[in-house]
């Protein structure tokens, strides 16, 4: 009778893996070590001592055993793939998928094979390979949540969304308690806009692991598209209190809370974030545009520098420091900043509308030169194979009938533009015109309720992407859309280009052009865009839109703010005048500082009052009006302030100089409700006539000049003519009241009949732009 014995190296071999799952690791590795002794080139031994070690935090020698493993013996696929998850978990990924793709042709039927191997291609980018090889390790074993949690990542981060949501639900029909799918499901359902399903995803996931920082992170972000809501914030302290180091959740709370208006509440989340983390882009980023918004300009410079040391290829803070060197009044770089953020993200529409609002303020850039780049614009960031909403949803053509007007804006709340909006809103023929509001607001206020309660319907629109709300705008089957913010901040001007409605106009945020071949009309006035004598259309080549002037005025105002009344003329008790601008400071250009200089120079002992946030922006008002001869204790500034106490600055002011190329157009007007006169300059640009406009809708156009010596000559003679000065004042703000810059009844009457003449015009012709 023969009986097999066991050979000492098969014993010590069986002993070591005993030993090994039992936890005995020092004995494991002595007989592992000692069947190593007896042959140097076993396979079991090599690759049980390779775990050993790679547990054990011995990662050279780990690797050292497990590539002789799989050497030693080529033909066993448990080696290869045991290499390659050691590499994948070193991330060493590229060398990974060579030892898995080795495993699989040896072991085409495991299941976890394909996985590792879909995972390191995964990992290296290699994007559609993983999804081949996630999809067959699924057909292996249907029954693996995890690889169907893989594949939904996978086809998310290329794009396929739909087909990544399915997979992931795919995956919770297994495995309903497997957390990383609800965080996947709910980021893609996010992704897709449908933010209401991503919420309850996130908090069934949030039932299962109320522990998750990710989940409470991820849930914030979806709270936070609805609005800067008190559930966003306290959703984002959740998920600080369970990881403290959560620098992006800490971000992210200080973005709500700058949504807000809690500045000083933002900027401390950016400064913890940096505290923790001090080389990250995001906290820096976001401090920049906080610091910004506080008016701490030189701050925010330094603080937009650095995301930008840290990322130089970021578009997004090339934009922000773009928009930080308008505000210092330094356009060249502003110009500079915007145009590589461009470079950087052809796709960044932010940073490009900022570039073509921009160049409106440089006295380089005549109007063809601003409407080329917003014909760039609208060429370069036009949705692809975008079709007409309105179209799809067909229109009653009827000329007469009630008309749908749709206003879209982000600042139906206390903005300057309300006190525009109010007016026309407030006067409209509800038998005549449906009013619809579209209000992209985070924090509607008492200005939002006044504006809602002027409106037939009130759209509340935070959270909606171009496509959604350019579909919510054709259902509602709006006639005529008018934009009111154009290339402004917040602005949505590639909703247009959807052409939700069959006639599209701009209005109010300024007088220019979007550049956009779907917006049909643009509103303005007959002193704005003077039509030549034997034809109405003169100047509209500078513009894509087709100017409508309306009979008086491109504005309607009213103040917002009662009892506030002008004042004495400062002059007679100061012993000296006082001039001012408190216009935005990116308008105060050289050129502009250099006559006024001269205006001072011609006045002695006269003074100066500027509108400027504190920084080293302001030497260079000291610098170049000291090269007139002006010494600096003559020029003083004052701060952003709160509406009512910017109002009161006028009582410290005599007589307003305006900008150039740029005039003031909402601080205009009210330089002139509390009583002070405005000389202006009329420039070569739509924006520099706005001064013109108003003038002669108040019966002064004596007070507009159009070369610079007339500028100097009218503001000397006013200020030295005090009888004339304190007349104005006494009388300026009746004036403005009697004048149709502020009769709503009879703008709202221009603008309704601009309505209908060009809903007049869609009836007999199709829209332009539409497909």
């Amino acid at each position: 009778m023969v009986t097999d014995v066991e050979s000492p190296l098969a014993r010590l071999a069986s002993l070591a893996i005993e030993h090994h799952g039992a936890g005995r690791a020092v004995e494991a590795e002595a007989c592992y070590r000692q069947a190593l002794a007896l042959d140097a080139e076993h396979g079991d031994t090599l690759h049980g001592l390779g775990i050993l070690e790679w547990q054990a935090g011995r990662l050279e020698a780990a690797h050292r055993h497990l590539l002789d493993a799989v050497a030693a013996n080529p033909d066993i696929w448990r080696y290869a793939c045991t290499l390659g998850r050691f590499l994948a978990a070193l991330g060493r990924n590229g060398e990974a998928v060579l030892a898995f793709a080795r495993a699989k042709d040896l072991q085409p039927d495991s299941a976890d094979v394909w996985l590792g191997y879909a995972n390191a291609l995964h990992a290296t980018g290699r994007l559609g390979e993983s999804i081949s090889a996630y999809r067959q390790s699924s057909l292996l074993q249907p029954g693996n949540a995890e690889v169907f949690n893989n594949l939904g990542v996978a086809l998310d981060a290329i794009g396929q969304r739909d087909d990544a949501i399915v997979a992931f639900q795919r995956g919770l029909k297994l495995r309903p308690d497997f957390v990383p799918l609800y965080n996947n499901l709910g980021n893609a359902l996010l992704g897709k806009g449908l933010v209401d399903d991503a919420i309850a995803v996130f908090q069934r996931g949030l039932a299962l692991d109320e522990n998750s920082a990710k989940l409470w992170f991820n849930f914030a972000n979806a709270l936070a598209t609805r609005g800067a809501g008190t559930d966003a914030i306290e959703a984002y302290r959740q998920a600080i209190a369970k990881d403290p180091g959560h620098d992006k959740a800490l971000v992210n709370l200080g973005n709500t809370l700058r949504r807000r208006g809690e500045l000083d509440a933002a900027l401390l989340q950016y400064m913890r974030a940096i505290e923790q983390a001090p080389g990250f882009y995001d906290a820096y980023n976001n401090a920049g545009i906080v610091l910004l918004l506080m008016g701490r300009v030189d701050e925010a410079i330094a603080a937009l520098e650095r995301a930008m040391a840290l990322e130089p290829d970021a578009s997004v803070a090339h934009n922000n420091l773009g928009n930080a060197f308008k505000d210092a009044g330094r356009l060249d770089d502003a110009i500079a900043c915007d145009r590589r953020a461009v470079e950087l993200d052809p796709a960044h529409t932010e940073a490009h509308s900022n570039l073509v609002y921009t160049l409106c303020f440089h006295p380089g850039f005549d109007e063809r030169a601003i409407l080329a780049e917003a014909q760039r614009f609208a060429s370069l960031h036009r949705p692809p194979g975008v079709r007409s909403a309105a179209r799809r949803a067909g229109h009653d053509c009827t000329p007469g009938r009630r008309l749908r007007i749709g206003y879209v804006s982000p600042d139906f709340r206390n903005h300057c533009q309300s006190l525009f909006t109010l007016p026309l809103l407030s006067n409209h023929d509800h038998q005549a015109f449906e009013i619809h509001c579209y209000a992209e607001l985070a924090r509607p206020d008492e200005i939002s309720a006044r504006l809602a309660a002027c409106a037939d319907v009130w759209r509340p629109t935070q959270g909606m992407n171009d496509a959604q709300l350019a579909q919510l705008i054709a259902d509602d089957g709006i006639d005529i859309l008018v934009d009111l913010t154009m290339h402004m901040a917040n602005g949505r001007p590639m909703l247009f280009a959807h052409r939700p409605a069959p006639v599209q106009v701009a209005w109010l945020a300024y007088p220019g052009t979007t550049g956009l071949p779907e917006m049909d009309y643009r509103f303005t006035d007959p002193w704005l865009d003077p039509p030549a004598p034997d034809d109405d259309r003169h100047g509209d080549d500078r513009y894509t839109e087709a100017s409508v002037r309306l009979p008086d005025t491109f504005w309607c105002y009213d103040p917002l703010v009662s009892g506030l009344q002008p004042n004495a003329l400062p002059a007679l008790t100061a012993g000296y005048v006082t001039f001012g601008c408190l216009n935005n400071f990116c308008k105060v250009s050289d050129d502009t500082l250099r006559r006024w200089g001269a205006v001072m120079a011609g006045v002695p002992s006269s003074r100066l009052i500027l509108l400027a946030a504190e920084g080293e922006h302001r030497q260079r008002v000291f610098d170049r009006l000291g090269s007139c001869g002006i010494a600096a204790e003559r020029i003083g500034f004052v701060a952003y302030q709160p509406r009512a106490q910017y109002l009161q600055t006028y009582h410290r002011i005599d007589l307003c100089l305006d900008t150039l190329p740029y005039n003031g157009h909402t601080t205009s007007l009210d330089a002139c409700w509390m009583g002070v006169p405005v000389v202006t300059q009329v420039g070569h640009t739509v924006v520099g006539r706005a001064g013109w406009s108003q003038l002669n809708n108040l019966g002064l156009a004596e007070l507009a000049a159009f070369d610079d010596r007339a500028f100097v000559d009218i503001a000397t003679r006013l200020a030295t003519d005090l009888p004339r000065l304190g007349q104005l004042r006494q009388t300026l703000r009746a004036r403005l009241e009697a004048s149709p810059l502020m009769d709503g009844k009879r703008f709202a009457s221009a603008i309704e009949a601009a309505y209908r003449q060009i809903w007049q015009n869609r009836c007999s012709m199709p829209a332009k732009g539409s497909d």
